[in-house]
């Protein structure tokens, strides 16, 4: 006989909570083999293919493209074993005859891979069931009728009803018996029990007095989200107001403002906000910029690439540059711990570089990028570059990095003062490279001229050290073989 076991979203790893379904690579009634990826979703780092450790029939899947699901938060089943597929799971983790769907580490029997993502263990012990509790256990959520209760079946569908692709089923309606002579309300959100599973949204729910029976959830299978308490607040408080019978006036600003187009802040583009805000809050910053003359490493660079083998970027050499001025400059390549008050000094260099992509800005990593060869570097840029259009980074090439180059020349701009990309330090802007007047020599020439910026966090350094950082750089920039004393 075969068993249904249900698939939830694993720990995507680096601390992520939640992920955005972008493609459903699998309908109901496919058959999947193990591993294969079964749905492609979106976090605040990357887009990760997620598979599945089960080989079986698709039976249901939880949620449509587009929709936000916490970790923990049920995918998809799938009916593993005996000589056909059951028939659809039913919402709340039945199938459709009423029998109970089988937890991931209930099936003894069934047969699943170990290859599975970060912090998701098919080898450990059983997965908790998801349950629904009532928002208050002392109030009784009204009586049901026995013959829904007991065949689990919705009112006024047959075993042969239609259902939806997510596997959801028409609402079940259930008759409330009144005890008392007062009239129950005309719209009862929720005649059983609640569907919550998350003990923040009920504490966020008693502490503004607001009854999660009233409350229409979002989430799957109509499960109650943190976001849907938020807007019910918010709707509670927001007073009643009719119609004005006189002339209308002129709609003010705020109003204006409000009926303007809205884009969540999530995924990249949320994970970037948080970044940035907590940056500029946290983080004590200052900049100091210089113009250098770049004539000679661009004709440092034509002469490598005229020599033969594989073409050196501009980006590498900046990179060799950067890493070379923080082996004199260490205080750059550290990080505030400010629970412990200690200024905490790296080991190595792990070189982010800022990326812009459809889907947002996004800085990969360089990881020992001190240790590297110009080659090696330009190799690795491509690399990272090509994954971050593609979508396919993992939060390991995100992540760890210990001191920022921005090349923002690539806009068209000279200059900027760019936002520190905490935990880190510093962060090193790179304008574009234009011909310009300069004094050369003693003599007003056209040279290839490049602005310089530092934004540095003033509680690791001062402007003397971080002065002393980008004026060796800036050196390195006009004259290339101050790095032979180095070599």
């Amino acid at each position: 006989m075969a068993q249904v076991l249900e698939f939830k979203l694993p720990d995507l790893g680096e601390g992520l909570t939640e992920a955005e379904i972008v493609r459903w690579l699998v309908n109901v009634g496919d058959v999947v083999a193990i591993d294969q990826p079964v749905v492609e979703v979106e976090t605040a780092k990357a887009m990760v293919e997620v598979p599945c450790p089960y080989g079986g029939v698709v039976t249901a899947r939880f949620g449509d493209e587009g929709t936000e699901l916490p970790v923990g938060a049920p995918l998809l089943t799938v009916a593993v074993g005996g000589s056909g597929a059951p028939g659809p799971v039913a919402s709340g983790g039945t199938t459709a005859s009423g029998g109970p769907a089988a937890d991931a580490g209930t099936a003894e029997s069934a047969e699943y891979s170990g290859n599975v993502l970060v912090g998701y263990g098919t080898a450990g012990p059983a997965a908790r069931r998801r349950r629904v509790r009532r928002d208050n256990p002392a109030v009784p959520a009204g009586p049901v009728r026995t013959s829904d209760a007991v065949s689990g079946t919705p009112v006024g569908a047959g075993a042969g009803s239609p259902r939806g692709l997510a596997g959801a089923t028409q609402p079940a309606t259930h008759t409330v018996a009144s005890t008392t002579s007062v009239a129950a309300p005309a719209v009862v959100a929720h005649p059983g029990p609640v569907p919550v599973i998350s003990p923040l949204v009920r504490k966020l729910a008693r502490e503004k007095g607001l009854d999660l029976r009233e409350v229409r959830g979002s989430g799957p299978d109509g499960l109650i989200l943190r976001a849907d308490v938020e807007r019910a607040v918010v709707a509670a408080r927001t007073p009643t107001v009719p119609a004005p019978v006189s002339t209308p006036m002129p709609m003010p600003m705020a109003a204006a403002a409000g009926a303007g187009e809205r884009i969540p802040l999530r995924g990249v583009r949320g994970a970037v906000a948080d970044k940035l805000s907590r940056s500029r809050t946290e983080i004590p910053d200052a900049t100091c910029w210089v113009d250098a003359d770049a004539t000679e490493l661009m004709a440092a660079r034509a002469a490598m690439n005229a020599a033969g083998g594989p073409k050196i970027s501009l980006l590498a050499l900046l990179a060799r540059i950067c890493t070379h001025a923080l082996a004199r400059y260490p205080e750059l390549n550290s990080t505030v711990d400010m629970a412990a008050r200690e200024i905490v000094r790296l080991p190595s260099v792990h070189l982010g570089f800022a990326a812009q992509t459809e889907r947002g800005l996004v800085v990969p990593v360089v990881r020992d990028a001190g240790t590297r060869t110009a080659e090696s570097l330009t190799a690795e840029f491509a690399r990272l570059t090509e994954s971050a259009r593609q979508g396919t980074l993992t939060p390991a090439d995100l992540t760890g990095g210990t001191f920022t180059l921005n090349n923002y020349g690539v806009f068209g701009v000279d200059g900027s003062t760019p936002i520190i990309n905490h935990p880190e330090a510093a962060m090193l802007g790179v304008g574009r490279i234009i011909p310009k007047p300069w004094v050369h020599e003693g003599e007003l020439a056209v040279r290839q001229v490049v602005q310089l910026s530092l934004t540095f966090d003033h509680r690791v350094c001062d402007g003397g050290t971080a002065g002393g950082f980008l004026r060796y750089v800036a050196d390195c920039v006009e004259h290339p073989a101050v790095l032979l004393r180095t070599l």
